[in-house]
């Protein structure tokens, strides 16, 4: 829904106290999908902006790793006037929060959303400015039906010597972690179980071992095994598949 959420400071110091005493070290949040900054409707595109501006306020309250987007769609309308509205939508955000970091999402590509590539990563973050708060969050799946084979070690790192090329390594602020359930350069965004799609054990052992994603915040996006979520198992099957990849780059 539109409507934000308001939390008082209250509601704040509780969210504080919380995370202090538990052992997650960082928070995502997710910008709301009904969100489409490339829209040519000045309505939605107001909306949106509003929207992601209150997403990225709450994250600068609770001192959040950042607010992941999808930066939105460009329909049927041409890619480069879509990418200037989606620009300049961010741009407005950026300025009216304080510090979070906003960290444009990897598409799968299909229907037309942007941000499918390095280079409309790199033209949205250069349209709005190239504020230093702008970054990127890598999604597994996505990356795979987009057609980055990054089920090996040796692959996943020139994928990622592109990243740094284009839009630079150092603004890789996430990853999302999924396996793919359709198959490489589909463009079909169907996520699956760890180790239970086309990419694999052994595909995500290597995506979870790459070096330059340590120590970044990983979410897990699975359907889970009652399609109601990512759970306990399948979070310890990530670090031991982790743990593999290790060994196999040492090895």
């Amino acid at each position: 829904m539109w409507r934000p959420t308001n939390y008082g400071k209250e509601d704040i110091a509780a969210f504080k106290e919380a995370m202090a005493a538990s052992s997650v070290e960082a928070v995502i949040i997710h910008a709301v999908y009904l969100i489409n900054c490339a829209s040519k409707d000045k309505e939605l595109r107001r909306k949106s902006r509003d929207s992601l501006t209150h997403a990225l306020r709450i994250g600068d309250a609770i001192g959040a790793a950042g607010v992941v987007l999808h930066p939105g769609s460009q329909k049927e309308e041409a890619l480069a006037p879509s990418i200037k509205r989606a620009a300049k939508t961010i741009a407005s955000s950026i300025e009216d929060s304080a510090s979070c970091r906003l960290l444009l999402e990897q598409t799968a590509g299909h229907k037309g959303l942007l941000a499918r590539d390095f280079d409309q990563i790199a033209d949205l973050i250069d349209g709005a400015g190239g504020d230093k708060r702008l970054g990127l969050c890598l999604d597994s799946c996505h990356m795979f039906v987009q057609g980055y084979d990054v089920t090996d070690a040796a692959h996943l790192a020139a994928v990622l010597d592109e990243a740094d090329a284009k839009v630079g390594i150092d603004r890789l602020g996430a990853v999302h972690v999924n396996d793919a359930a359709a198959p490489l350069g589909s463009c079909r965004d169907r996520h699956a179980n760890i180790g239970k799609g086309e990419m694999g054990k052994r595909g995500l052992a290597a995506f979870l071992s790459e070096p330059r994603f340590e120590g970044l915040p990983a979410t897990l996006e699975t359907p889970g095994p009652d399609k109601k979520g990512s759970d306990k198992k399948e979070v310890t099957l990530a670090k031991k598949l982790r743990k593999e990849g290790l060994k196999r780059r040492t090895g």
